[in-house]
């Protein structure tokens, strides 16, 4: 029967999984252009670049995330509600307080991330300081913190990392094709490679998104449960995740590639399809914490 346990050895399947992928990926498009041009060192490079991304996305992704959205650290004497609630919170978890971020937008919203719970990091924005009373922020705080213990910050960050990657690569692909048209070999081989440089390129941005939505939206739930549990008042995080849901305007500071990180989807409900939405239905998760109460 799944549990907490077998959710948290999960996720860390799936990230070297996930690795895996983009090593195979990116040796892929290096073969294709090793092939392509006659030089077996582009492949070479195209491996190696694979495994520094790789080590990339698993010792500095969160660094890269914070530095995305814009985060800054603050002090305990700046936000010292929010350090005691945090604190409070990560005992009661049986967690190490992780490092507070926060984020100058009005958006209210939220973040962990991370490679384990010992570099652990909690970023929240301005807005949602601003909007929430003590026990919704509570709810917040425990839902992040319920991340790091489920251990989906590790698979989350690596993400923002490799889908990055991934849309970089796709502009090369896509610049490469447009400028070398004229260059290229008349023959049948050229035709055939440039065929399949073509696919690569549709290809690419369809992988980035399967990526994405290979972090399942269940985790969503399993940290909206554990945190319930934890603050032993889910009414405040669905009150949250009303006053979160109903904020009409989007973030400034996030981005396609950090937007699966966010407690809730941090652009405008209408902008992303419920199919290839990174999040459930705000709607769902707050019937299904009050369900809880």
């Amino acid at each position: 029967m799944a549990s907490i346990y077998t959710h948290q050895s999960s996720n860390v399947f799936k990230t070297y999984l996930l690795m895996a992928l983009f090593l195979v990926f990116i040796g892929g498009i290096g073969y294709y252009f090793s092939y392509y041009y006659q030089s077996p060192a582009i492949f070479t490079f195209a491996i190696i670049f694979s495994l520094i991304m790789n080590m990339v996305s698993f010792w500095y992704s969160d660094k890269i995330a914070l530095s995305i959205t814009k985060a800054r650290p603050v002090k305990r004497e700046e936000f010292f509600d929010l350090y005691t609630l945090t604190e409070n919170l990560s005992i009661a978890a049986g967690l190490p307080s992780p490092r507070l971020y926060v984020i100058d937008d009005s958006a209210p919203n939220a973040f962990a991330t991370g490679r384990d719970k010992d570099h652990a990091v909690i970023a929240v924005t301005t807005g949602l300081l601003e909007r929430l009373d003590r026990s919704e922020l509570e709810g917040v705080i425990a839902h992040e913190l319920s991340h790091i213990g489920n251990r989906d910050i590790l698979l989350m960050s690596t993400v923002v990392v490799l889908v990055g990657m991934v849309a970089i690569l796709s502009d090369i692909l896509s610049r490469n094709m447009l400028f070398s048209g004229g260059s290229r070999r008349e023959n049948g081989k050229g035709g055939a490679l440039a065929i399949i440089g073509l696919v690569l390129i549709i290809l690419s941005p369809i992988i980035a998104t399967l990526i994405k939505l290979a972090i399942s939206r269940r985790r969503e739930f399993l940290a909206d449960a554990s945190a319930s549990l934890l603050t032993r008042y889910p009414e405040g995080l669905a009150k949250a995740l009303e006053k979160i849901s109903t904020y009409s305007s989007p973030m400034r500071s996030a981005s396609q590639a950090t937007a699966h990180m966010f407690i809730a989807n941090p652009f405008s409900s209408k902008s992303i399809t419920s199919l290839f939405s990174t999040h459930p239905k705000v709607e769902d998760r707050i019937k299904a914490l009050r369900n809880m109460a």
